[in-house]
């Protein structure tokens, strides 16, 4: 579930007082530019409050997102086309969260307008939106607002994943450039998603490759498959391959072949599940992209010897695999995953009587993220402030995406109303019979059972930051009441961030997953004393 967008935080509370102004607010793109679209988002901040934040005393950037701790407002609108020279009136009313411009309290504040041209902000952003610079105003009768000029546009990534960005620190950097000789990048066309989408698609990723596996020509080895999460991408995938081959490189993991897979996707993360909406992802990796695997390096091409892990939306990802075709791989590890029981869907029961995913049936809000152990959002500000910025690629419609059927207008459906959170109980059916892997388990344990035993080892901290530690308990318990053999591991104080750090090492985890996996495809493998074992509880 992890992912950035806009940076920046909520006002929790708004006052009953309207700040019009003789002048509406305005943008425009300067003469001589080229004319753009995209998904307008405009950004409200308290001067007072902006100011203070401001490094250097000097306001960069306003934004408005649901992990920061500055209050604000966001106005979305859609732009089908902007000419150049021209002035776009700014819709403050039809689409603002969590107050309309209007009822903003009169004040000064600071203004920032961001055009997202390639409508991805919900999934990350790409580096092509074009902005203004913050702009200090006054809200109130009388008040006089300027035009925002959308002149700054910062150089998008190049296409090359391995021209690597100024802000990778020089020791990471030199890290990354060594394994390039030890990684293989991935590109496997699916028929199965192309005939599903009438177009081609690719399955890319990277394939790393283990000390020696140059030199010795014999030689076979397990393969791990890794899923990213929600907000990763191909690029991103190269860093964390970059930093396995490192671990495998230095003798700190054992010789396998691991596959960092790229599960974004415009509408979000696939995670690699067969979707009405989607397509066929979970059958093109496991027909496909798996066979091209074994056909194309040394790997061991047995069950035993394939594995699964990922985190968060990658978690859930290795989690579906190995329930969903529970022959094909030997073990999965995934950390932190999302919901794996929609009994608990980041805190609410989607299955309840007039089940609402924004408040508990006594009226209180639902968390969704936290921090330090305080509240950072509810759920209700988290969805809002996310069908603000758009409807694609964010992290809720993204599970529509995967786990919803299809609407009649073609679209999925939404199992919740984003304005009152009032569940759609045919859709949260669906749901459950679908993707639900608890109900998976319990239903169909007796079938699942000669090749699913023993192979789910899930962890996650007891502080998890978008609480799913809740679903996790939940899972165990469902698999527990099957008889089923359990590996549930549960980080005390750790939260989605911080779960993989053992001591001074962030990335220990790693190491551990990846040396008892090794231990599965090679029983006689003895482990090294120094393997890093985190405390549980």
């Amino acid at each position: 579930m992890l992912r950035r967008i806009l940076p920046v935080a909520l006002l929790l509370v708004i006052p009953a007082c309207a700040a019009l102004a003789d002048t509406p607010l305005r943008v425009t793109l300067p003469a001589g530019a080229e004319g753009a679209s995209g998904r307008l988002l405009v950004s409200l901040q308290p001067a007072a409050s902006a100011e203070k934040a401001a490094r250097d005393g000097v306001v960069r950037e306003i934004s408005v997102s649901p992990f920061g701790g500055i209050d604000g407002t966001l106005i979305g609108m859609d732009v089908p086309w902007l000419e150049p020279g021209r002035t776009l009136v700014v819709d403050g009313e039809t689409h603002a969260y969590p107050a309309t411009l209007s009822a903003l309290p009169a004040g000064e504040y600071y203004v920032q307008a961001v055009l997202d041209t390639a409508r991805d902000n919900n999934y990350g952003g790409s580096g092509d939106d074009i902005s203004s610079v913050p702009v200090k105003v006054v809200l109130g009768k009388g008040a006089d607002l300027p035009v925002l000029a959308l002149d700054q546009r910062a150089p998008a990534p190049g296409d090359d994943p391995w021209e690597l960005p100024e802000q990778v620190p020089e020791a990471m950097r030199a890290d990354i450039l060594a394994a390039k000789p030890h990684i293989r990048a991935l590109d496997v066309p699916s028929a199965k998603l192309a005939a599903f989408w009438g177009r081609p698609i690719h399955m890319r990723g990277w394939v790393v490759l283990p000390p020696g596996y140059d030199r010795d020509a014999g030689a076979r080895y397990p393969v791990v498959y890794w899923t990213h999460g929600f907000g990763g991408n191909l690029r991103y995938s190269l860093y964390s391959a970059a930093g396995m081959s490192t671990s495998m490189q230095k003798g700190e993991a054992p010789p396998m072949i691991w596959v960092f897979l790229d599960e974004s996707s415009a509408t979000g993360t696939h995670e690699f599940a067969d979707s009405v909406n989607n397509g066929p992802w979970g059958e093109a990796l496991t027909t496909e992209l798996i066979p091209s695997v074994d056909r194309d390096y040394r790997t061991d091409g047995t069950p035993q010897s394939r594995f699964l892990t990922g985190h968060s939306s990658g978690g859930w990802a290795a989690l579906w695999l190995q329930v969903r075709y529970p022959e094909l791989f030997g073990g999965s590890w995934p950390t932190a995953p999302d919901s794996s029981d929609f009994r608990d869907f980041t805190g609410a029961d989607i299955y309840a009587p007039q089940a609402n995913v924004y408040r508990n049936a006594d009226g209180t809000p639902i968390p969704l993220v936290r921090r330090d152990g305080k509240v950072v959002a509810t759920f209700e500000q988290f969805a809002r402030l996310e069908d603000v910025i758009g409807p694609y690629g964010g992290q809720m419609s993204s599970f529509d995406w995967v786990f919803s059927p299809r609407g009649p207008d073609g679209r999925p459906m939404q199992m919740f109303d984003r304005r009152t959170g009032v569940v759609d109980p045919q859709v949260a059916a669906y749901w459950r019979e679908n993707y639900d892997i608890s109900h998976r388990i319990v239903t169909r344990w007796d079938t699942l059972a000669p090749d699913l035993d023993g192979k789910v080892h899930l962890i996650v901290g007891t502080a998890d930051t978008f609480y799913l530690d809740g679903a996790a308990r939940k899972l165990q318990q469902a698999m527990e009441s099957v008889g089923a053999k359990t590996d549930f591991r549960f980080l005390p104080g750790r939260t989605h961030g911080d779960l993989y750090a053992i001591g001074d090492d962030r990335r220990a985890l790693n190491r551990t997953i990846a040396w008892e996996m090794y231990k599965v495809a090679r029983p006689d493998t003895e482990v090294p004393a120094d393997v890093p074992r985190p405390d549980t509880e």
